[in-house]
């Protein structure tokens, strides 16, 4: 099989300009029955001893926490020329043209008509195979199916919409016509999903034959309606060296007095100011960064933009923030409660240990 074009998941098609994209946010917040325009795609809240019990009185779906990107799906048409379109649109809102795709109509056999209206949750990941890597874009949503909102709905209903309506015509297009495949920029899958009772195949067969990387596992209330921003029915589990938080990266280089005047030192080490989201109240700062010499010496080295970016974080075994990698995808750091969670989990487990 032809290995898929895209192979850059954080950028995966044309950006639109804000101008472009205005539309198109207001053509979704007109789907979903919203005023606001921002983002809506559900967030999850960190897993904690006090989830232990939500998981044994309801039903939850969990599966793996992949290492990819974040992106709803809009399946659309051009307004100018009525030719299918879709975009995906992620954390910052922004919306990137994907050409090339193709999502054919239930029980249509001449594959030639598709989906408009509809808008999909999933993450974009590179699958690393024998024959190179492959883009996929993994679902565990759908939200609007054909103008249809599904978002009242539960879970269970709402993935059997869509792979009644949308999977199993595209698998079929697929099948049919598998000289189709390298036109694509990338593969839909069906997430893979499980019950709580099957964590232990999800740890021994699902997690090390994934052909990408994951860094945890995500529990979904299975009888919940989908919630825009932060849902409490989505917990987020990481292993204790995974566990991190998203802060916002303000650096302070110290100021040099001389007798010739004052400069400011950009070569020794700054101090790095970490910062969390608080909604209405703005950012509140946290905490610092500690940074060694030689990583300091290797974020230099990378000439590029270091202020104001956020970045994310975990907390070594002496409770200083350490750097893991940037997250460009966001636009915010985590909220303050997001992090006050994430470190009671680690006390928890500290005190269990």
């Amino acid at each position: 099989m032809a290995q898929a074009k895209l192979i850059d998941i954080s950028a995966p098609g044309e950006k639109l300009s804000d101008e472009d994209a205005r539309p198109l946010r207001e053509e979704v917040a007109r789907l979903l029955g919203r005023s606001q325009k921002g983002f809506p795609g559900a967030q999850p809240v960190s897993f904690s001893r006090k989830h232990v019990g939500e998981l044994m009185k309801q039903d939850y779906y969990v599966c793996e926490k992949s290492d990819g990107q974040r992106y709803l799906l809009y399946c659309t048409a051009d307004p100018n020329t009525g030719d299918e379109a879709h975009f995906l649109i992620d954390r910052r809102n922004d919306y990137w043209y994907i050409p090339g795709l193709h999502f054919p109509l239930k029980d249509d056999a001449s594959f030639a008509s598709f989906h408009t209206n509809t808008l999909i949750d999933g993450e974009l990941v590179l699958d690393d195979l024998p024959t190179g890597l492959r883009a996929t874009y993994l679902v565990f949503d759908c939200l609007v199916l054909d103008r249809k909102p599904l978002i009242s709905r539960t879970l269970d209903k709402r993935l059997a919409y869509f792979k009644d309506g949308v999977f199993a015509p595209y698998a079929e297009l697929l099948r049919r016509f598998p000289e189709e495949r390298p036109h694509m920029p990338f593969e839909v899958q069906l997430k893979d999903m499980q019950l709580p009772y099957g964590l232990e195949m999800m740890f021994r067969a699902v997690l090390p034959g994934l052909p990408h990387g994951n860094d945890g596992l995500i529990f979904t209330c299975r009888g919940a309606a989908y919630r825009y921003g932060t849902d409490p029915g989505i917990l987020k589990w990481k292993p204790e060296n995974e566990n991190s938080v998203d802060f916002l990266m303000r650096i302070d280089f110290a100021l040099v007095k001389e007798e010739g005047g004052t400069w400011t030192d950009y070569d020794s080490l700054p101090v790095v100011n970490l910062f969390v989201w608080t909604g209405d109240r703005g950012e509140k700062w946290y905490g610092t960064l500690h940074l060694e010499e030689s990583e300091w010496e290797e974020l230099k080295g990378r000439g590029e933009p270091l202020h104001e970016r956020v970045v994310e974080c975990s907390m070594d075994e002496s409770g200083r923030w350490r750097f893991m990698r940037f997250r460009d995808d966001k636009d915010k750091a985590n909220h303050v409660s997001t992090v006050e969670s994430v470190i009671e989990r680690g006390v928890e487990e500290e005190a269990g240990a």
